[in-house]
């Protein structure tokens, strides 16, 4: 048992402050040990450890400091045992402390002093380095690469048209070329308007993904997708010489945007007399809408999958027709104008639509006329504003990075810069065509399938509306620069013979090409090697393109008649 701690006798000092003298102090009463010596430290002294038990003092040439010699009794007689202690003690762990293993001396030593690696390990490592600068390669080829060559360079594109062996090659334009041109036009007088229109309804403007409508089908109205010289007004407009140059908005827009474009596509150009046409081929590319066209990610190439381009193309043409149709007040009341839909027969139900027959000034002796249309109209203080609706459509999320169902109500510009990204080229034709159209508004859906497998049916998630010119400056779209596309290409085609003539996307390069075809090509009766029927561009919808065929041929034995 051990005895408790004493704390011994306090001497009392009557004679003032402190102890007193230690001749008059010492009693035999007293227990605290003799001897002790006293280690007298001032201020300014760093006191030492009493107790250090990671310091090794096996070196005996290692010099003491004065903290060390402070403390150091082993030299001293009071205590007897402690050399005999301090020879049998040894420390636990003599090892100096760890140091931390970063700096640049460790980076450079860092290969000798690791130990040797196992195989395993080693090739794991191999492998993670190979996977950082695969990584960075692709970070670096993306960054590196602009809107005029961000082209995917894995996939293989084929040409919109088979190019014969008997066609002339006259001439190839790179895109290059076309960034520095610039031209600019007056405004454009209205020489006839046609068709009918119904209002907008107001109510899609406060769609969101939380309260989704399911996009209706249209199958009882009939949309007319007819070339320029099918047309029976741009004939009656040509025979009264009212413009040298003919076109359609899609022809046009095509044009004005073809340094964005990477699939392939083909204008047919007929020259006959002093007169310009400019026509597209029936089951042409043109009446399609093309999706992730410019994007990175390429699509899959399987002709019967439902995300390969040609796929998506067709879906999009067809959900962007019923979009224009649902987004509509269906209750009889129509905007008619001054002539009807000149592709449709008498008692037809057709979709809302007019046509405006607009006229540019190009030169002093050369006019262009253009067929543009809108799909809406709407009353805004007491004044009529049209409108073009078109609709982008998200077809499966990982391709795109971006889920609209998530996005749209907190992220939308995010959205919107994603189909920039990927749909430059839509995107600025559809501009294009407004405003061409002089289209007060453009109106933008969000459509969306109702599972990514499913394309057969699909949710209207949000309508945006945009103002053609400021949208148009927002995704650096120049009017001039358009205008001056279409000036060069008509200034060169006015320099050929009398003729037919196709222009052609180049569908691997960033160019055009021209060249002199027979005057029977893509006639019925013109004999050459078509694609095969698989890979054929079909209409968007069934028996649009049989009852527009049918309506302008009425038109045209009419029109013939009345001028006979």
């Amino acid at each position: 048992m051990v005895g408790g701690f004493e704390v011994g006798a306090v001497p009392f000092n009557p004679d003032g402050w402190g102890p007193p003298d230690a001749a008059t102090t010492v009693s035999s009463a007293s227990t605290l040990p003799l001897n002790v010596p006293f280690a007298p430290f001032s201020r300014s002294d760093k006191l030492g450890r009493i107790a250090d038990w990671t310091r090794n003092f096996n070196n005996p040439t290692r010099p003491k400091g004065t903290a060390d010699a402070v403390f150091d009794f082993t030299n001293d007689d009071s205590f007897p045992a402690s050399a005999d202690d301090d020879s049998t003690f040894r420390l636990v762990d003599g090892k100096p402390p760890p140091r931390p293993k970063f700096g640049p001396r460790w980076r450079f030593q860092q290969q000798r002093q690791l130990p040797q690696r196992r195989d395993e390990e080693v090739e794991a490592r191999k492998r993670e380095a190979e996977k950082e600068r695969a990584r960075r390669d692709r970070l670096y080829n993306l960054n590196r690469s602009n809107a005029n060559n961000n082209r995917r360079e894995a996939a293989v594109f084929k040409s919109s048209v088979d190019i014969q062996p008997e066609w002339n090659m006259l001439d190839q334009i790179p895109f290059s070329t076309f960034s520095k041109l610039s031209f600019t036009v007056p405004e454009p007088e209205d020489l006839l308007l046609c068709g009918a229109l119904e209002y907008y309804d107001r109510s899609y403007d406060r769609i969101t993904p939380k309260n989704e409508r399911r996009l209706e089908r249209f199958k009882n109205r009939n949309f007319f997708k007819v070339t320029t010289t099918d047309d029976p007004v741009i004939r009656r407009l040509a025979n009264e010489d009212k413009a040298t140059v003919f076109a359609t908005d899609t022809i046009l827009s095509t044009l004005m945007c073809a340094p964005r474009s990477v699939y392939s596509w083909d204008i047919v150009i007929q020259r006959v007399g002093n007169k310009l046409f400019f026509d597209k081929r029936d089951g042409s590319q043109l009446d399609l809408l093309s999706v992730h066209e410019t994007s990175q990610e390429p699509l899959p190439e399987a002709k019967d999958d439902i995300n390969s381009a040609h796929s998506l193309s067709v879906e999009a043409a067809y959900i962007n027709q019923n979009f224009s149709q649902q987004v509509l007040i269906r209750d009889g009341n129509k905007v008619n104008f001054d002539e009807p839909n000149p592709f449709a027969n008498e008692g037809e139900e057709v979709a809302s639509v007019a046509y405006r027959y607009r006229r540019w000034k190009l030169d002093d002796d050369m006019y262009l006329v253009a067929r543009c249309e809108v799909q809406s109209v709407v009353e805004l203080n007491k004044q009529r504003s049209f409108l073009t609706l078109n609709a982008l459509n998200e077809f499966d999320p990982k391709y795109s990075g971006v889920e609209w169902r998530q996005k749209l109500e907190t992220q939308r510009g995010a959205v919107l810069a994603t189909e920039l990204k990927n749909n430059a080229n839509k995107l600025a034709k559809w501009t294009a065509q407004a405003l061409l159209a002089s289209a007060d508004m453009m109106k933008l859906g969000y459509v969306s399938r109702v599972h990514p497998r499913d394309h057969f049916n699909h949710v209207i998630l949000a309508v945006v509306g945009y103002k053609p010119r400021d949208f148009a400056g927002q995704i650096n779209l120049n009017t001039a620069n358009m205008w001056g596309i279409v000036k060069s290409i008509v200034d060169l085609c006015m320099k050929l013979n009398e003729g037919k003539y196709v222009l052609v996307k180049d569908p691997s390069k960033p160019q055009v090409r021209i060249y002199e075809v027979p005057a029977d090509a893509f006639e019925n009766d013109y004999v050459e090697e078509p694609l095969p029927e698989e890979e054929q561009a079909q209409p968007p919808t069934e028996g649009a393109d049989g009852d527009a065929t049918a309506a302008t041929n009425d038109v045209e034995d009419k029109q013939t008649d009345a001028q006979a």
